[in-house]
């Protein structure tokens, strides 16, 4: 099903790579296209052509050097090319790059020190366009109405202070209730070709739309809000190669799950995991996003899908169409270069996937669920399943929910009703939105779930857990000695 490949395999002739050519289409040129419906100030046009013009000059100076997606889209947003004279001057895994991000996204949490970090630059606005998302300090509890005007009531100082702060130094902001960041940014902001920064380990999810999306620290995010270039190791890329497709009862999910059971959780680090090949087609665009999303799991600097039909059809629908056709005119920006070779290289047969669950206690223990029961019962592991969530930035899109909406109509008609506790966590209020309309929300409440806010919630351990009994701690308090 899965095997590594050596360099200079002859699956990098994969059609999802592209001969190296002049960018002599320009039906974007003279148009001006706002990196979203929110930023008006700030084109993706602009921001092709700035792309292609560096990397005209990046492949003179390195004597027509092959490069993958993620290193036209980072090498491209270099802050300089004036000491790039060779090759060998971009070395994987050594050089340092410094570079202009088009784009910075915060949580909640990480959101509050990074913006009093930031006012106390004394810059007026912040230099890039950035984003603060409101879902990580919903506690999932009662139900959604209710616990989110919990929280509002209890982070009420911690939601003025980012919105006030948002509206003065030109961030944008979504309140609690909008939805889960990646979702958001998924949804409104990510464009292929763009390099987005954001202060979240699962930042990578825009890498279903071949936008190369990095998790950082704040203090990161504050230098790139002030202005400065931001400094990253050039991160070796991992090819994965996707032949055949996902059978009925396998999901994108499966695909990272398998990779996980490969690489481990030290697998990816340091290194960009690029997905390739004949497979690719056949996932969806959120799919694709679950993907790269769980990328995090293994250590990856990022994940990301080259630019396809795929990709183009979910802009399409989410109100880019414009952005959609100029990715599609400089497409050539958007795929990798064939010839172009791998550090080290995993190939995944789609068509013999098998569903798998990971864990427990850590996300690269890879078990295909026919396998699991044995797994359970030779390791001693607990066998009651008490709590089942969908949800999450992970398993929250449409997608994801129409499938569990399958899962319980069948369910419903079998006179059936859930025995354990069962939550849904919605990504985004559009998200919400469509399932209500589409009946999923009356669906997943009549078997006997509990729809939460649209946040993060027990995904991230923000969570009362009701069904546990409480438990007990002694505190210790020792007297202190001042150590000179």
């Amino acid at each position: 099903m899965y095997k590594f490949l050596k360099r200079g395999s002859k699956h990098l002739r994969s059609r999802a790579g592209t001969k190296r050519r002049t960018f002599s289409r320009s039906a974007v040129a003279n148009g001006r296209i706002p990196f979203s419906r929110y930023d008006k100030k700030h084109f993706v046009d602009d921001v092709y052509a700035h792309m292609a013009k560096n990397l005209k000059l990046l492949r003179e100076k390195t004597n027509n050097r092959y490069f993958s997606l993620a290193e036209k889209i980072l090498y491209s947003h270099l802050d300089t090319l004036d000491n790039i004279t060779a090759s060998g001057q971009l070395r994987r895994g050594e050089t340092f790059l410094n570079l202009r991000p088009d784009r910075v996204a915060m949580q909640d949490a990480t959101a509050q020190m990074a913006m009093m970090q930031f006012i106390s630059s004394g810059l007026p606005r912040v230099a890039v366009p950035s984003t603060i998302h409101c879902d990580h300090l919903i506690e999932a509890s009662r139900g959604s109405a209710e616990d989110l005007q919990k929280s509002i009531k209890l982070n009420k100082e911690v939601y003025d202070f980012l919105s006030s702060s948002a509206a003065k130094y030109g961030a944008g902001f979504w309140k609690p209730g909008s939805g889960i960041i990646h979702q958001i940014i998924l949804e409104n902001y990510a464009f292929p070709g763009a390099l987005m920064i954001g202060t979240d380990s699962h930042t990578p999810n825009a890498g279903g739309l071949a936008c190369c999306a990095i998790g950082v620290g704040g203090a990161d995010a504050v230098d790139v809000m002030a202005g400065f270039p931001w400094e990253l190791k050039s991160p070796k890329i991992i090819g994965v190669y996707l032949t055949g497709q996902l059978g009925q009862w396998t999901s994108p999910k499966d695909v990272i799950l398998k990779i996980a059971g490969i690489l481990t959780v030290k697998g990816g680090t340091g290194a960009i995991l690029e997905y390739f090949g004949p497979g690719v087609k056949t996932i969806s665009c959120t799919g694709m996003a679950t993907i790269c999303n769980m990328g995090a799991e293994i250590g990856a600097t990022t994940s990301i899908f080259p630019y396809n039909e795929r990709m183009s059809k979910y802009l399409r629908s989410t109100g880019r169409a414009d952005i959609a056709n100029a990715a599609d005119d400089f497409k050539d920006l958007h795929l990798y270069d064939i010839g172009f070779k791998f550090d080290s290289l995993v190939e995944v047969n789609l068509s013999e996937l098998k569903p798998h669950i990971n864990g427990p206690f850590t996300p690269d223990l890879a078990h295909p669920v026919s396998k699991f029961k044995d797994e359970v019962r030779k390791n001693n592991w607990p066998e009651l399943l008490t709590v089942g969530l969908i949800g999450s930035c992970t398993n929250s899109s449409y997608e994801d929910m129409a499938r569990v909406a399958s899962l319980c109509k069948q369910a419903q008609e079998a006179g059936l009703k859930v025995k354990s506790q069962f939550t849904v966590s919605p990504g985004s209020e559009q998200i919400r939105a469509t399932i209500e309309r589409d009946g999923f929300i009356k669906l997943f409440e009549d078997v006997g779930a509990t729809v939460l806010a649209n946040a993060c919630g027990p995904c991230i351990g923000q969570w009362n857990r009701e069904d546990l009994k409480p438990v007990s701690y002694t505190h210790l308090t020792l007297p202190t000695k001042r150590i000179v």
